[in-house]
């Protein structure tokens, strides 16, 4: 009765036997590792953000250029008093609100259908002019232009103001862009920027971006930036101050910081020998950990210690990654209470029952 009434008892999670009897030595899928000097260094690898060599190699685009969907404007002077274009008396023909078309080109009285796309302002300026010279005496042409949707970027999130934003003369970068749509709404601590380009993805955090001048990246029409909080996190359970999920955050955190986080070990329930973090590693981080060749993801129960004589300091040197599993069993005392408990409340509950019959 004791033991059946003992495995029914209420616990926080599986106790140490348990879980050791899942790892590999034992037929099981997973990997227990005690934590010493070596699995700590072979395990602090840390993900991290950044750009890949097609963002950090792109030179910045010219912000005069032309491009499909720009709106030019045109004046053309010219040295006659009765001209191709002006009007009797006038000088000058303005030609507003010519948008470059899905081609590239603009249509322009006596010059024809021109290539504007890829040309700056002022080149486009003398491409016309000697089209309109063999027509009209030393013509002269002035040539503006609003970038349109063929040069924007669009920019999303946690920003101050969303929208759709053209790449100009001073927004031609990352830091540049985000001045422009109002900068970031929430705390830069935490901020993460993404910037997505046709198939491929950069991410940084905010923080590190201004920190290092090779992540203000230039930007590329078409971009997409998106400024969101930092999702990382792990969770804790078994015998700790609180069973939750954490937030990361954008600092490196190590497994003292992560219990402290929770409220600390569970001075009535915890098990200091018994601080488990839990984790599927990347081959070649396993590789390391392991010291021989696995293949593939693999699942990993780290096994801290805290009452060995350099058992805190290893803790402060294991790193939490985002979706780790911080577990924490329970003392075997507090088990054997529970099943007192249970027994001396059995025999209570019976002489009372007893008593009651008599």
């Amino acid at each position: 009765m004791t033991l059946l009434a003992a495995c029914a008892l209420p616990r926080s999670g599986p106790n140490k036997n348990e879980i050791y009897k899942g790892s590999v030595d034992r037929g099981g899928n997973t990997h227990v590792l005690f934590v010493n000097d070596h699995v700590a260094r072979a395990s602090s690898y840390t993900p991290s953000y950044g750009f890949g060599s097609d963002f950090l190699g792109a030179g910045t685009v010219g912000a005069d250029e032309i491009r499909p969907g720009d709106v030019l404007g045109l004046t053309i002077w010219e040295n006659v008093d009765d001209g191709l274009l002006a009007s009797m008396g006038q000088s000058n023909t303005p030609l507003q609100e010519l948008q470059v078309d899905s081609g590239g080109y603009i249509f322009v009285p006596y010059a024809g259908r021109v290539r504007a796309a890829g040309n700056t302002p002022d080149e486009l300026r003398q491409i016309i002019t000697r089209q309109l010279e063999t027509q009209t005496p030393d013509p002269q042409v002035t040539v503006t232009r609003v970038a349109g949707n063929g040069a924007t970027v669009s920019v999303m999130g946690k920003v101050g103001g969303q929208g759709v934003y053209p790449i100009e003369r001073p927004t031609r970068t990352l830091s540049a862009m985000l001045a422009q749509a109002g900068g970031v709404a929430i705390d830069p601590e935490i901020a993460v920027v993404t910037v997505k380009r046709g198939n491929n993805t950069g991410r940084v955090w905010l923080r590190d971006l201004y920190a290092n001048p090779r992540n203000d990246v230039a930007l590329r029409p078409g971009d997409v930036i998106l400024v969101e909080e930092d999702q990382r996190s792990f969770t804790a359970l078994g015998a700790l101050g609180g069973q939750t999920k954490v937030p990361l955050g954008s600092e490196e955190i190590n497994a003292i910081e992560a219990i402290a986080m929770v409220g600390g070990l569970s001075s009535n329930l915890a098990d200091p020998t018994g601080v488990f973090v839990l984790r599927n590693e990347p081959q070649s981080v396993a590789r390391n950990v392991l010291g021989r060749d696995v293949y593939g993801d693999q699942r990993m129960a780290y096994v801290l210690d805290l009452t060995r004589p350099n058992g805190l300091f290893l803790a402060r040197d294991f790193l939490i990654r985002d979706g780790d599993t911080v577990y924490v069993t329970e003392a075997p005392y507090v088990q054997w209470q529970k099943t007192l408990s249970a027994i001396t409340g059995s025999a209570s509950t019976a002489n009372s029952l007893s008593s009651l019959g008599n």
